[in-house]
Order: C-alpha cells, then sequence, then structure tokens
C-alpha cells in the first residue's frame, strides 16, 4: 500500500464532508426505537471515530476486520482470552517483556501453558507443537534483538496443526510487512509506536483474517470493555495518514546509524535486519520492504554500567521507555523494558546487560551518528581517566 492508498483510504465525514475524521465524543446514541438504530447504541460497543479506525486497520494489513483497543497489552490479552484452560502457546523466546508478563505471570495460573522458542528457525516451532497446541505467537522483527522469522513457512507449521499464528507487526507496520499475505491468522499492533507515531497516545489493534475469528474478537473486546477512546482514535487516524513517509525516513535513518555502529570497536554486536550480516537478512528482504527503525546493539565490555553512561552522554537520544516517535529514544532493556523477565532467560535470548535499543526518528541521520559518536569519546576518556592512577581530581 502505498501513501496515496494510504491517505485515501481515510473517509471524508459522510454526514458533513469534513476532510479530518470527526471525534464523536459521546458515551452512548439515541434509538429510534428499542432496538431501532443507526448503528450505534453504546460507545463501548462501538462509536463511529474508532470504527473508521478499525476499518482502517483492517485495510492496511489485509485482514477481515480490525479492533481498537487501550494499548497494546489490552489487544494481545484480547488474542489470548481466544484460549481456555488446557490450551498451549508456543512463543517466540526473545519477547516483549510485558507480553512475557502476561502471558507467564496472569495465564499461566489458568492453565494455559507457554513454551518459548527460537522461531527464527521454524523447526525450532514445529518440533515443540503437540496436540495442545492452539497458538504460536511471534514478533518479527523480535524486541529488543531483532530476530526475523520466516512468517510463510511458520504458518504453514501452524496449519498443519490447527494452530492460530499471531504476528506482532508492531516493528514493521504494515508499510513494510503484511503477516496476513505471508498466512498469518492474527496481526497485532502496538498503536503506540509507529502508527501513532508522535508519542502522545496510548493504543492498541487485532485484525483478523476471517469472520469466525472477527466475531470472537468483537466479542472479547465488548465483554471486557478494554476499548480505544475517540480522541486516541482520532490521533492514531491521524498518526497513519504519515506513517509511509515518516517509517520510510526511519528506516533510512536506521540504516546508516548501523552501519556506523559496526565501525565501532568498543561495540560487540549490532542487531539489525538490513545489515547484510544479520542472521535472517535473506528472510528480511523477502517479506520487508523497510527494515524499519529499531536497532539495538551491545558492548564487548557487558556491563550494563557501561551502557548506563554511554546513555547518560547522549544528548538526541533520548532516554525513555517506547519507540516509534518522531524523536529519537533509547533504552536500556534490562532494566527497563524487559526487566520483568528472569535474567538467565533474559541473556538466554540474547538480551544482554549492556544491550541498548535505539528508536532511530526522524531528525538528520549525520546529527544522531555525531551525537552517538561524542558518547563514544566520552566513554573512551573515561576508560583512559580510570587507566591513570596520578590523575588529577577535578572538584
Amino acid at each position: 500500500m502505498n501513501n496515496t492508498e494510504i491517505i485515501h483510504s481515510i473517509p471524508v465525514d459522510p454526514l458533513t464532508g469534513s476532510i479530518s475524521v470527526p471525534i464523536y465524543q459521546t458515551s452512548t446514541f439515541v434509538q429510534d426505537a428499542p432496538g431501532v438504530h443507526k448503528g450505534f447504541d453504546y460507545a463501548r460497543s462501538n462509536n463511529p471515530t474508532r470504527q473508521v479506525l478499525e476499518n482502517l486497520a483492517a485495510k492496511l494489513e489485509n485482514g477481515h476486520a480490525g479492533f481498537a483497543f487501550a494499548s497494546g497489552l489490552a489487544a494481545i490479552d484480547a488474542v489470548l482470552k481466544l484460549l481456555k484452560s488446557g490450551d498451549e502457546i508456543i512463543a517466540v523466546d526473545d519477547i516483549y517483556g510485558g507480553a512475557f508478563r502476561l502471558f507467564t505471570h496472569v495465564y499461566q495460573k489458568f492453565g494455559i501453558d507457554v513454551t518459548y522458542v527460537d522461531s527464527t528457525n521454524p523447526e525450532n516451532i514445529a518440533k515443540n507443537i503437540t496436540a495442545k497446541t492452539k497458538l504460536i505467537w511471534i514478533e518479527s522483527p523480535t524486541n529488543p534483538t531483532l530476530k526475523i522469522s520466516d512468517i510463510q513457512s511458520i504458518a504453514s507449521i501452524a496449519k498443519s496443526c490447527g494452530a492460530w499464528l499471531c504476528v506482532d507487526n508492531t516493528f514493521a507496520t504494515p508499510v513494510a510487512q503484511k503477516p496476513i499475505n505471508l498466512g498469518a491468522d492474527i496481526v497485532v499492533h502496538s498503536a503506540t509506536k509507529y502508527l501513532g507515531g508522535h508519542s502522545d497516545l496510548i493504543s492498541g489493534l487485532v485484525i483478523t483474517t476471517n469472520e469466525i475469528l472477527s466475531e470472537k474478537i468483537k466479542f472479547i473486546q465488548n465483554a471486557s470493555g478494554g476499548i480505544l477512546a475517540p480522541f486516541d482514535s482520532f490521533l492514531v487516524i491521524r498518526g497513519i495518514e504519515t506513517l509511509g513517509l515518516r517509517f520510510q525516513k526511519h528506516s533510512e535513518n536506521a540504516q546508516k546509524i548501523a552501519e556506523y555502529l559496526q565501525t565501532k570497536t568498543e561495540v560487540d554486536h549490532v542487531y539489525y535486519p538490513g545489515l547484510a550480516d544479520h542472521a535472517n537478512h535473506n528472510v528480511a528482504k523477502k517479506q520487508m520492504k523497510y527494515f524499519g527503525g529499531v536497532i539495538s546493539f551491545d558492548f564487548k565490555i557487558n556491563d550494563e554500567n557501561v551502557a548506563s553512561e554511554f546513555i547518560k552522554n547522549l544528548r538526541f537520544f533520548k532516554l525513555a521507555e517506547s519507540l516509534g516517535g518522531v524523536k529519537s529514544l533509547c533504552c536500556l532493556p534490562s532494566q527497563m523494558t524487559h526487566k520483568s523477565i528472569p535474567e538467565a532467560t533474559r541473556i538466554a535470548s540474547g538480551v544482554s546487560n549492556s544491550l541498548i535499543r535505539l528508536s532511530v526518528g526522524l531528525e538528520e541521520a549525520e546529527d544522531l551518528i555525531h551525537d552517538l559518536e561524542n558518547a563514544f569519546l566520552q566513554l573512551e576518556f573515561h576508560n583512559n581517566q580510570d587507566k591513570n592512577p596520578n590523575r588529577a581530581t577535578i572538584n
């Protein structure tokens, strides 16, 4: 879907001709008679502003229907409510910390077991499937080590065992990747990130592929009530208008920065699917149009204190949770987004103590590289100072 298609997928208001989608800030709708109305009765069940967003989400992902929730985790929670006690999930090992917390600390106590595997090799999924496997859950790229999974191959495995495949498409967005076209049954987004794009809202989306799944998610959305408010729906719609332009620029900047980071002797590994030495670079090229705006890297000295010192010296990359906004952000996953994951589990999945995640914004790439270079120089300065026992103390 190109920029023209995205922009003109957002309808003009049929009632007034408004070029922007109106915000229907109402809790209820007047009915002509009991049960006779204009398609809206109560705003938890449906709202005209939210409906535009949900239809837009379905169109962007080539799905049957879309559903907007109050957060990305609320969207994930709605998908998990498709399951029942005794069902099993196979999930990517390098999973978002909030999803891990929800899977492990909320749903496992209800009898839904989760097996975490390295999904970059589809065989790891195939060999862990049992008769109880009902859901395969992957992120591609993953958060935060940017692992790439072959969605089409995993979709074939899911279909062969009668399980649903859900793909978290937050890092790629429908501009770069369409999991449903590759065989996925469900797609989720934290629309907080690239879809909203301006770090000013919290939102989640679920997109389904068929009427049966759509009816199930719609029932869960209405029954559980974790819906997205009209104003936030409007903000996501507004963000989507510029998604194509923004995501292309995010990706171009990230590619330049990833290549720069590869030149730094202090860096142990750079994680970015646009790099030729990325483990599944060829798979990424096959299923993605752009490689995205998130980069992770870690230090040869695997010490979170080194990473923290580096972060303190950054100017343009602001230390904060989240990603996908206009302004560049950085975080230390071991102490922030993935702190809820046990250390041994986190490290086994590739998230080292010194790993830094960068959300590359829309600033000039040269300015961002200069910012990183300055932080590296500050690290080198402090290291040299530490090696000099006779250095003067500055008071």
